[in-house]
């Protein structure tokens, strides 16, 4: 609420902290040489600047703003850019100021341990030789990317900062996929359970993944829409045979937006299912009883003449009256019983 009415350029933070400090880390690269290290002070980046390499200048923390307007003093940015950055409340999107572009994201990871999904929002500036990401949190997330750089792997150790921007938006999407794919195998076991044994925590767990779906939803659907944006944009900073690539993450994030609708869709299926066993079994329930109390009313009958209060009952004389009583309440019910089978109604 206290940044309500506060200037768009304006470089505050807004969202939850997230660590302590703010760690700088920098990877500068070619085909040949990979130099990386974390560095104390944001000029260290400037001597990198107008290399003939690929620079990668990670932030982890966006807390302290003084860091930030350094960075952006650093590379002379739009004070719109930094505000953006700050702002990880953000709907993704992509900008093109010119000299760079902004894009922001919402990455999500799943915790192994308690399988609890998290949010973060990721941005990443975009300039001919360097490519800034700031991050909430410190994270392994973008290891993989890392890695390839480490090994020398030829598509990115001479792609331009452009194909290193598309490697860390890939490693966002393949999350989206794996995340909803581990969902989506819950659900579709849930339906095995719903189907032998509609119990109540079924319902319960239906909801929960309804819930957790439609907060995937939420957050993937607008990376879908900065994703086709990013891909139709015309800017000198990103290379024609670099968009080949941002296409390919567009068929990879409609996969999936794809997929969640899907598992959206059979967990409505699910829940009609759930609905309509439970009014099944009712009405077995209602049939059967129904069927209980008709067999019994004739026989109720019965017993009610004999249990009358008259002196005189003829049949009462009679040595059998008790077994033949009997008999005729038995050849009733056993009647009924043929009669409603008869009828298809057991």
């Amino acid at each position: 609420k206290e940044h309500i009415g506060l200037a768009p350029d304006d470089i505050s933070f807004k969202g939850e902290k997230k660590m302590d400090e703010v760690v700088l880390r920098l990877v500068d690269y070619n085909s040949e040489n990979l130099e990386e290290k974390v560095i104390e002070r944001v000029d260290t980046i400037l001597s990198h600047q107008k290399k003939p390499t690929v620079t990668w200048f990670n932030i982890d923390g966006l807390h302290e703003s003084e860091i930030i307007e350094q960075i952006g003093e650093s590379f002379d940015f739009d004070k719109l850019v930094l505000a953006e950055v700050m702002d990880t409340n953000s709907r993704p999107k992509v900008h093109d100021f010119g000299d760079c572009i902004l894009l922001s994201i919402k990455m999500l990871q799943q915790n192994e341990k308690n399988h609890l999904i998290s949010v973060e929002n990721l941005s990443l500036v975009l300039t001919e030789s360097v490519l800034l990401s700031f991050q909430e949190k410190r994270g392994d997330v973008f290891e993989p990317v890392r890695e390839r750089i480490r090994n020398n792997k030829k598509r990115i150790r001479t792609g331009g900062t452009d194909y290193l921007a598309f490697a860390l938006l890939d490693i966002v999407v393949d999350n989206y996929i794996y995340i909803v794919g581990v969902l989506g195998g819950k659900i579709e076991t849930l339906e095995e359970t719903l189907l032998e044994e509609p119990r109540k925590s079924v319902i319960d767990e239906i909801y929960t993944y309804k819930r957790e779906m439609n907060f995937l939803r939420k957050n993937i659907a607008p990376a879908k829409e900065m994703i086709l944006a990013l891909s139709k944009i015309e800017s000198e900073l990103i290379a024609e045979s670099s968009r080949i690539h941002f296409k390919e993450l567009l068929d990879n994030i409609n996969q999936a937006v794809d997929s969640s609708e899907t598992y959206r869709e059979i967990l409505s299926d699910q829940l009609n299912i759930y609905h309509t066993t439970i009014s099944s079994k009712l009405n077995d329930v209602m049939k059967f009883l129904t069927i209980f109390s008709v067999i019994f009313i004739p026989l109720t009958f019965i017993a009610g003449i004999y249990g009358t209060n008259f002196d005189v009952v003829p049949e009462l004389k009679y040595q059998y009256s008790y077994f033949i009583m009997w008999g005729v309440m038995i050849i009733v019910a056993i009647g009924m019983l043929l009669y409603f089978k008869k009828r298809k109604w057991l």
